[in-house]
């Protein structure tokens, strides 16, 4: 029986968490088109429903994922001519980074093992990255000759400087998850045992949070990035007017006059 796009990408909703899991352990999770798109669709889902507080993006067995699989991608019978790969990555892996990146809530990465191309990406992308003793982190592209894509050279200079990233990137060595947290890609480094635990505390945490809040947060941060210090504080100062419309932002201030633990509603 063929597996589905629903076998190979699960989907459970728990207090307020979306959970999404790559099921493809005999790849090592390596994501095909069915895959991305299906992922997509969550987060984006995840955006649009007010039930959903926080994602988490995890996978089974001892990979989280090793990268694009295209034995999945759809058959294209003609010729490729100039301009067709540039296509296929911009509606591609750059569109699955795109999707983590704009999500409207939190997304952590419960990484079990191995994330290379692609995979190391998908989980440097997201807000939190919380990974595994045995996890590691791969850009694998040198190693095929090929050029980082799915947001790589946006992403990884971001996180840890140029030169370091070109370090990752010229050489393609592993790098394990104790590594990985020392360089600031990883939050926290957790035993095996205890990553859907931990993923699902903090998870559940932020799904009692503020969650416009922490979706205005999370476009500050990320836009901050590549602007100008005068654009970064008129964002910041729009951000906090549009906030002060929510209740959410009421309860936290009455809370505060009031002397009580707010009870927010993500609204």
């Amino acid at each position: 029986m063929t597996p589905t796009p629903e076998d190979e990408v699960l989907h459970r909703f728990e207090s307020g968490v979306s959970w999404i899991t790559l099921n493809r352990p005999e790849a090592m999770n390596a994501v095909t088109w069915d895959q991305r798109e299906r992922v997509i669709a969550l987060l984006t889902e995840a955006s649009a429903d007010p039930a959903i507080r926080a994602v988490v993006i995890t996978a089974t067995g001892k990979g989280f994922c090793a990268g694009a699989d295209l034995r999945g991608t759809p058959a294209t019978p003609k010729e490729r001519v100039a301009g067709d790969v540039a296509r296929m990555i911009r509606l591609g892996a750059q569109r699955l980074i795109t999707a983590v990146l704009d999500c409207e809530k939190p997304v952590i990465a419960a990484v079990n093992g191995t994330a290379a191309g692609i995979g190391a990406h998908l989980a440097l992308a997201c807000d939190l990255v919380i990974a595994a003793e045995p996890a590691r982190f791969i850009e694998v592209f040198v190693r095929r000759g090929l050029v980082p894509d799915g947001g790589g050279a946006y992403l990884l200079p971001r996180l840890l400087g140029p030169q370091k990233a070109k370090e990752l990137m010229f050489f393609g060595d592993a790098v394990p998850a104790a590594e990985a947290e020392r360089l600031g890609l990883v939050n926290r480094v957790v035993p095996a045992e205890a990553l859907e635990d931990t993923a699902r505390e903090w998870a559940e945490r932020l799904a009692q949070g503020p969650t416009r809040a922490l979706a205005l947060t999370k476009q500050l941060v990320n836009a901050s990035l590549d602007s100008d210090r005068a654009t970064a504080l008129a964002a910041e100062a729009t951000a906090q007017e549009l906030n002060m419309t929510t209740a959410d932002a009421n309860e936290g201030v009455a809370s505060f006059v009031e002397r009580r633990t707010p009870k927010y509603l993500g609204r």
